[in-house]
């Protein structure tokens, strides 16, 4: 059996993912793969909030992956921008519930269309034919990614 160094799949998946990361723009920190200039958290959440409506930072920080002290730098962010408000939830006053304002709606919207036409073109770069088995491919790895355990919270830095 080969072990994750020896096993050339491994090292293509993994340089075939990390190139499309990088080709595709996620690692833009000021502005999304579809040109908005705004951070890639912020997209997905302004996104997740137009779908599901007002969240709690914990709802919303599942939905988006992320830990609470980022969703709630995340939420600071976004209401700064003024793209939403945030409450105390009525139930218990220690939850703040995050919705949208006009503005973030908009900015939502605009998102949601930019993101559309950039997988449209992205969707329109591929052969018609292959197009089912690229889909059903990324549900898989999908699936994958979902199977994995949590990553531990606490690894050593890097930055010292």
């Amino acid at each position: 059996m080969a072990t994750r160094r020896d096993d050339p799949q491994v090292d293509e998946l993994r340089r075939l993912v990390q190139r499309l990361f990088r080709r595709f723009g996620a690692l833009a920190s000021d502005a999304t793969p579809c040109g908005m200039p705004i951070s890639i958290p912020h997209a997905h959440a302004l996104m997740v909030l137009l779908g599901r409506g007002e969240l709690s930072q914990q709802e919303l920080g599942g939905d988006l992956c992320i830990d609470k002290s980022n969703v709630a730098r995340l939420c600071a962010k976004m209401v700064a921008a003024g793209h939403v408000t945030q409450r105390a939830a009525d139930s218990d006053g220690r939850s703040r519930l995050v919705s949208l304002t006009a503005k973030g709606e908009r900015v939502a919207r605009q998102v949601e269309s930019a993101s559309a036409s950039r997988f449209s073109a992205l969707l329109r770069g591929l052969p018609d034919k292959t197009r089912p088995d690229v889909l059903t491919a990324l549900q898989h790895l999908l699936a994958s990614v979902e199977a994995l355990p949590s990553v531990p919270a606490a690894h050593p830095r890097t930055d010292r």
